[in-house]
């Protein structure tokens, strides 16, 4: 059976503790889902810090884990059937997480499905579209003459945060009264939007009165907080 040992990307950053779920990552949008799901989890884990500045996911060491080059990734060394598990993709790492400590996602079958969908709906619409805003709005698309691609992804983003204060409307959270990975999935991409982006007036985000308050209870939670600063730049 493999250990921790053999997989190369604990070369290039060691684990003191080998017995603990190891987390590659920095604290980005993606990267905090996995932070802020082992904070509230409680799992133990040893988080390394990946400089995607530095194109440190790029290095063959992090590649051996995951061949796309994002963060985060994960190793669990006591994965199923005692092995350890390697795991690239946010949303990959939340629902293993959630099914390893079988906490914030609804045992029921259909509401599972349902929490499944939100966490599908972070990845495919919110994150790739938020994403895109921030590029245009603060980083190098800012200095684009040609305008048109910045306001097609605030008009989306203004569409996308729409749904989500229509699903929030009576609700406390994604899924109702219980928080869960839906929420985690989402909470750091609205939060980075109107914070690090730069775009709350932008995208008119207090008009999302049900989004808003959702955003203040999430960031209220104590593994929010300390999930959102893991692994910080040095």
């Amino acid at each position: 059976m493999p250990t921790l040992s053999d997989f190369p990307i604990t070369r290039r950053w060691p684990a003191q503790h080998p017995d603990r779920i190891q987390l590659y990552s920095l604290n980005t949008p993606n990267g905090v889902k996995a932070s802020i799901m082992l904070e509230e989890t409680g799992l133990p884990y040893e988080a390394h810090l990946v400089d995607i500045m530095r194109d440190e996911s790029h290095l063959p060491e992090f590649l051996s884990l995951n061949p796309n080059g994002k963060i985060p990734a994960i190793i669990d060394p006591h994965g199923p059937g005692g092995g350890p598990l390697g795991l690239f993709e946010s949303g990959a790492i939340l629902l293993y997480l959630a099914d390893k400590t079988g906490r914030f996602v609804p045992a029921d079958a259909a509401r599972r499905w349902e929490t499944i969908q939100w966490v599908f709906f972070q990845m495919a619409s919110i994150g790739p579209m938020f994403g895109q805003v921030g590029f245009f709005n603060k980083f190098a698309g800012k200095s684009y003459e040609d305008k048109r691609p910045l306001q097609r992804y605030v008009d989306e983003s203004r569409r996308l945060l729409g749904v989500l204060d229509g699903r929030l409307d009576g609700r406390e959270w994604i899924m109702g009264d219980d928080y869960t990975i839906a929420d985690i999935a989402t909470l750091g991409w609205v939060n980075n939007l109107v914070t690090f982006y730069e775009a709350r007036e932008l995208v008119a985000f207090d008009g999302y009165r049900h989004v808003g308050a959702w955003l203040e209870r999430g960031l209220a939670r104590p593994a929010v907080q300390r999930g959102l600063r893991i692994p910080g730049r040095d």
